[in-house]
Parts: C-alpha cells; sequence; structure tokens
C-alpha cells in the first residue's frame, strides 16, 4: 500500500456500528460524511447523535465514500476522527499566562488543506504561538495528514476550535488582543508592532479572509509583491508574519 493511501485511511471510520460507537466515545471527530439519498434509520440515528454534539455533516456522492474508506465497507456513512483532542480558547490564554507572555494567537478562517494546516502549526510551534484558533465548519481538521505535515508539533500546540471566527474575534479584542489580518493593500507586514497580545489572521486558500472577520480586524498587515504573482500560499505568508512578530516579541 503507498502512503498517499495511508494518509486517507489512517483518520477515516467507516460503517454505521464504528461510526456510532466513536461520537458516542471521548475522541473527538472532525466531520461526518453520509451518502446523498441515505435515509436509512439507523443513519438517521447516528446523524442526531452528531448534531447533539454540533459535529459537522456533508452529504456525498456514494463513490466518494467508496474511495475515503479504502475498499472496506461503509455503509453509506464515514467519520473522520481528530488525532488529538481540541482546546479551548482560555486554554490558549492559561498557556501565555504560565510561559508569562502576552498571548500570541494564530487564527485560521477556513483554510482548507490539510498539509497547510499542518505545517503552520510546525511554524507556529518553533515560532512561540500559544495556540491556533479554527472553525469547526470550513475548515481542515486534525487530521493525520495534518498531524504528519506538522511534523508531531500538533502534539504540542493548542488548537482551539470554535463556531464563529468573528464572535471569537470579538471576544480576543475584549480581552487585550490586537488582532491582525493578513490581506491585500493593508499596512506594509515589516510597519507593524506585534510585540503587545496579539492575533494573527490568515484565510482560506484561494478566497483570504472573508469579509465580516476583516471587518473585525484591528489592522490589515500585506506583504509586499515583487512578482507576477499576486499572492503567497498560506502557510508560507503565515510563518513570515509568525517570525516578524516573534521578532518583535
Amino acid at each position: 500500500m503507498n502512503e498517499k493511501q495511508n494518509d486517507v485511511k489512517t483518520d477515516v471510520i467507516s460503517g454505521r456500528n464504528p461510526v456510532s460507537e466513536a461520537i458516542r466515545g471521548s475522541r473527538p471527530i472532525d466531520k461526518i460524511l453520509i451518502a446523498k439519498g441515505e435515509k436509512n434509520g439507523a443513519v438517521v440515528a447516528i446523524l442526531a447523535k452528531a448534531k447533539a454534539k454540533q459535529i459537522p455533516i456533508k452529504e456525498v456522492d456514494r463513490v466518494k465514500l467508496d474511495y475515503l474508506s479504502g475498499g472496506s465497507t461503509h455503509q453509506g456513512i464515514i467519520a473522520f476522527a481528530a488525532v488529538r483532542d481540541y482546546c479551548t480558547v482560555d486554554d490558549i490564554f492559561k498557556t501565555a499566562k504560565e510561559r508569562n507572555e502576552a498571548p500570541f494567537i494564530l487564527v485560521l478562517d477556513e483554510l482548507e488543506d490539510p498539509h497547510n494546516l499542518g505545517a503552520i502549526i510546525r511554524t507556529a510551534e518553533c515560532a512561540g504561538v500559544h495556540g491556533v484558533i479554527v472553525p469547526k465548519r470550513r475548515s481542515a481538521g486534525l487530521s493525520y495528514t495534518v498531524g504528519k505535515a506538522s511534523a508531531g508539533a500538533v502534539e504540542y500546540m493548542n488548537v482551539a476550535r470554535v463556531t464563529n471566527i468573528a464572535n471569537t474575534l470579538d471576544e480576543l479584542k475584549q480581552r487585550g488582543v490586537w488582532v491582525f489580518g493578513a490581506d491585500m493593500n493593508g499596512t506594509d507586514y515589516e510597519k507593524c508592532d506585534f510585540s503587545g497580545a496579539c492575533a494573527i489572521v490568515i484565510g482560506n486558500e484561494g478566497k483570504g479572509i472573508s469579509r465580516l472577520v476583516r471587518e473585525k480586524c484591528d489592522v490589515i498587515v500585506s506583504l509586499p509583491m515583487k512578482g507576477k504573482i499576486n499572492s503567497l500560499n498560506a502557510s508560507v505568508a503565515a510563518g513570515i508574519l509568525m517570525y516578524e512578530a516573534m521578532k518583535d516579541r
């Protein structure tokens, strides 16, 4: 079996009973996929349990389930399990307090590529970030692929999963955190002061940060572009900004 297949299968739970037990247990579940049109009573009961735990659910073609399950019997439903537990925003602040440092937080607005998320977590751990915040929906979760891309850093980094990024930014600002959003047409990152309590917001790979999230930021910060391509890979942009902040701090 090749490495790509291993990456696909390792964090996938296939079948009604295994998924039901995973939901009932303590292992965190990132999302559940069900086959389109699947209305079996057992599946409906499983989805009710998932909704009660606020686990994202998505309908997909059965052929996609066939691929993701790696040939195992999925019975129209699979779940993606996280490789470790998520923390809370309070845990992130607690870590900063324990280190006697101003909070240093990374907020990811619908970042979807697990390789990008893993790379960002790896850099965040090296740069002294106290925690990473991701949304529950439309975002990569703590999958096996993310863990592998992070080179083990996921074991040491606080990752909090929240319902609403915009509301979370309001909470951070109420707690004295200055919010920097990475986007085009902003202040040159070298002219920004990241020395205090700060959060850096990185947006979706294609769309960038959403309009509402942008409006919540205190400062829009940009990286100068001198080539013909006008944007950087999300993990590269995040890395540059995290290390600039580390230098200021």
